[in-house]
């Protein structure tokens, strides 16, 4: 299935024509719900503390991990005290929940457990942001609010917007859902802070931004090991572009012998993934090994990737931040 979405979305399969009735529907829901916010008829939640929204207008991977992960350290730098929130995809959490450094990927979400694993920083997930955000400044000392994804979450009142784009893939045939890609028009840029480009080539107005590859880690941290370049891999992908993942690891020089692709977000079966690795050790991205640390063998290895963004973009956020904490510094009207 995914397959075929990617070839409607992507490829120009003439499929999209019979979806595009259903993109009429989508466009006529979320223009009423637009209104509903623009008309004052519901209300976007203004908190006391800036909040950064990384989000995009397409379904699918863009990077916006990395990015999140980014800012907390370039904040952290600065001395702010970050935390996020996350809607926690593909579970289903009662209420919300704090995601701990070794909280599984079933219970709070694939990404969440990835970027608190990663960073240790304080997150909240639920299905209701502005809950998530509520538990956040009452349980932790933060003082800026990260949303992994949430562009198109009008309940959450926000201060700086950051939209990002698959340098490869963009916009695909530029059709609403489900015929393409798309969550919102090509319009909702314009209304945005930042258009963050993922691998290029980036066009007027966009910030580059390349994903550095680490060493090879263990899905299993309890072993310690260094990764023979000289061993061949089977490559495993459950993400938004696993084709993405795949050049990659080619580009880097691994011995890849067969690459299985799995759909975003996927649950994986232990067996399922021993029968990979029978012959070949298992080299899988660093979103799919948070899925896997209970029951992985000793030749699973992950890559690790690290954003890299230009130091213009650094100083034109936080020349925007500040002026925003300083806005907000003192406010009562919150929730």
């Amino acid at each position: 299935m995914q397959q075929l979405i990617h070839r409607i979305w992507y490829q120009g399969h003439q499929a999209k024509w019979l979806l595009l009735p259903l993109s009429g529907i989508f466009w006529f829901i979320s223009y009423i719900r637009r209104l509903l916010f623009s008309f004052g008829f519901k209300q976007a939640q203004v908190l006391p503390v800036p909040v950064i929204v990384v989000g995009n207008i397409t379904a699918g991977g863009s990077g916006k991990t990395p990015t999140v992960i980014y800012l907390i350290e370039l904040l952290r730098q600065h001395g702010y005290k970050p935390g996020v929130i996350s809607r926690g995809y593909g579970v289903n959490v009662d209420g919300v929940v704090a995601v701990t450094p070794n909280a599984k990927a079933s219970d709070v979400g694939d990404e969440p457990a990835m970027i608190v694993a990663r960073t240790q920083v304080p997150m909240v997930v639920g299905a209701k942001r502005v809950s998530a955000a509520q538990t956040l400044l009452t349980d932790f000392d933060v003082d800026v609010i990260i949303s992994d994804d949430g562009l198109q979450h009008y309940a959450l009142g926000r201060d700086i917007e950051i939209a990002l784009v698959d340098g490869e893939r963009r916009y695909g045939n530029h059709c609403l859902l489900p015929a393409g890609p798309l969550r919102e028009g090509l319009w909702r840029l314009n209304s945005v802070d930042f258009v963050i480009n993922n691998g290029g080539p980036a066009q007027n107005g966009e910030v580059l931004m390349a994903l550095e590859p680490a060493p090879l880690r263990l899905v299993d941290n309890n072993l310690q090991d260094k990764f023979n370049q000289q061993n061949s891999v089977v490559a495993m992908a459950g993400i938004g572009n696993p084709q993405r993942f795949f050049n990659s690891i080619s580009q880097l020089g691994y011995k890849v012998v067969k690459t299985v692709e799995f759909a975003d977000h996927q649950a994986f079966d232990q067996k399922q993934l021993s029968d990979l690795s029978v012959q070949h050790s298992l080299l899988m991205t660093e979103k799919d090994a948070v899925k896997c640390r209970d029951f992985a063998q000793s030749n699973w290895w992950y890559l690790p990737v690290n954003a890299k963004l230009n130091s213009e973009f650094d100083h034109a956020l936080l020349s925007q931040l500040q002026q925003v904490a300083q806005t907000k510094k003192g406010l009562s009207h919150g929730i």
